[in-house]
């Protein structure tokens, strides 16, 4: 990807972020968006929202029916050749990776193969 779609996946990225955070309520959930990518041609953009605390489905509706909303707010503040049309996705990376290190702490507490220098001892 270029350097360029880089900047504006994290640009697009920081201002929904702003946008989701401050003017919708998520009742006790955590909403925050992981990633943004948009097309070679500004066109469309994918949106990964990762939710802790609750379903991720009610939200990923919410945002995919105000999207509308959403691209105007975020447009008044990044001025771009055109405006991509957003399209929410639920990125469920948050929830892999707090079960990663839970598997990680179980292996852990296993037992384990003495090390070469108890075995000599």
């Amino acid at each position: 990807m270029s350097r360029r779609i880089d900047r504006v996946n994290e640009l697009l990225r920081r201002e929904i972020s702003t946008v989701i955070q401050h003017d919708y309520e998520w009742n006790g959930k955590m909403v925050t968006v992981s990633a943004v990518e948009v097309t070679q041609d500004l066109k469309e953009g994918k949106v990964w929202i990762g939710v802790i605390g609750g379903s991720a489905e009610p939200i990923v509706d919410k945002l995919n029916r105000a999207h509308g909303s959403i691209q105007s707010a975020v447009m008044k503040r990044v001025v771009l050749k055109s405006t991509p049309v957003l399209t929410f996705k639920h990125d469920n990376s948050a929830v892999r990776g707090v079960e990663i290190v839970n598997l990680l702490q179980e292996v852990d507490k296993l037992p384990k193969a003495p090390l070469e220098d108890e075995e000599e001892a």
